[in-house]
């Protein structure tokens, strides 16, 4: 984000299970790993120049350590601004997630099976739900939105577009992608059943076009629950079951527990 850009979230997402205990984590890591890791490091590489000066007998180098530094210091600088603005990227793209992950624990109540972050292969889905009225693959696309004027997502064959600028890495195919992966896997267990691939930006307005077409619903989180309602019962409560055993068993596969 920059001072002309906002995050598209209202309000910060509420707290998960474990959020503290990973903070801490992070913090342990920096505090008690990275960090002594790091001076132990410059002290050993101080303690080796030394010995190295002594064993050549080389007179002090001031000039050469300076030019040293300076590049070091400018090498620095570069990775952290970088460092930082990933940092803000992955904060933003994290508190959507979360955020949509909230509004669609919703759908439990309606008996939906809802899943967060499903290993794929070398990515993830964001979200998958699972119920009578079908199965969905829902891919969040947190994007800063301007502090003033229209938030406006465009889609056209060439890709989608925020407020007319063409979004480097096309979240269709994607979904697509991601929609065929669930597809595959399901039928791998002996549960054919199509599945609507999904994209959502959170706080942006989506302009209407022809998602049959295109194959893939494209849309702001709170429209999911009317596009779902529309949707007629496919699946019966065993067959919904039995899919959603199939896939938490895979996903705690993949996690090791």
């Amino acid at each position: 984000m920059t001072r002309n850009s906002k995050s598209p979230l209202k309000a910060p997402p509420l707290r998960v299970p474990g959020q503290s205990v990973g903070e801490e984590m992070i913090d342990n890591a920096w505090d008690s790993i990275a960090g002594p890791y790091m001076i132990a490091g410059l002290l050993v590489v101080l303690a080796g120049s030394e010995w190295a000066r002594w064993y050549f007998n080389s007179p002090p180098a001031p000039w050469l350590y300076t030019a040293i530094a300076i590049l070091g210091a400018l090498w620095a600088y570069w990775k952290i601004r970088r460092g930082m603005a990933k940092a803000q990227q992955l904060r933003q793209g994290r508190d959507g997630e979360r955020a949509v992950a909230q509004y669609l624990e919703w759908f439990r109540t309606k008996d939906f099976f809802v899943f967060h972050d499903v290993p794929n292969g070398d990515a993830n889905i964001d979200h998958v739900l699972i119920g009578t009225r079908g199965l969905y693959t829902i891919e969040t696309k947190t994007l800063s939105k301007p502090v003033r004027g229209e938030c406006l997502i465009s889609v056209a064959d060439e890709g989608v577009r925020a407020n007319g600028r063409l979004l480097v890495r096309n979240p269709v195919p994607q979904a697509k992608a991601q929609a065929r992966w669930l597809y595959s896997f399901l039928a791998e267990a002996q549960f054919k059943c199509f599945v609507q691939p999904v994209v959502v930006f959170p706080g942006w307005f989506v302009e209407p076009f022809d998602m049959k077409g295109a194959g893939v619903w494209v849309l702001e989180p709170k429209a999911l629950d009317a596009f779902i309602e529309r949707q007629d019962i496919v699946l019966t409560q065993e067959q919904v079951r039995a899919m959603a055993s199939a896939l938490s068993s895979y996903i705690r596969s993949q996690s090791g527990v």
